[in-house]
């Protein structure tokens, strides 16, 4: 089964892996794949080759303030 990236992802667990066992510079990583070397310098620094989550940790304000005014309105 084929790994699934988002609409912007530039990199694969694989080539993430090979980024951070290479000894190689970030020059030349980034010439190799044919990516951004501060996408290379981000991948090094990481302990795992999986993305971040993209979604906010807590709920935003605004959801907080329509959930009162459904409230206000069903008093």
């Amino acid at each position: 089964m084929g790994q699934i990236l988002h609409g912007s992802a530039t990199t694969t667990h694989a080539v993430r892996a090979a980024i951070q066992r290479s000894q190689a510079s970030l020059a030349e990583l980034s010439e190799t794949y044919n990516i951004n070397p501060k996408t290379v310098a981000k991948w090094r620094k990481r302990k795992s080759v999986d993305d971040f989550k993209t979604e906010p940790k807590e709920p935003c304000g605004h959801q907080r303030v329509e959930h009162r005014e459904t409230k206000e309105k069903t008093v």
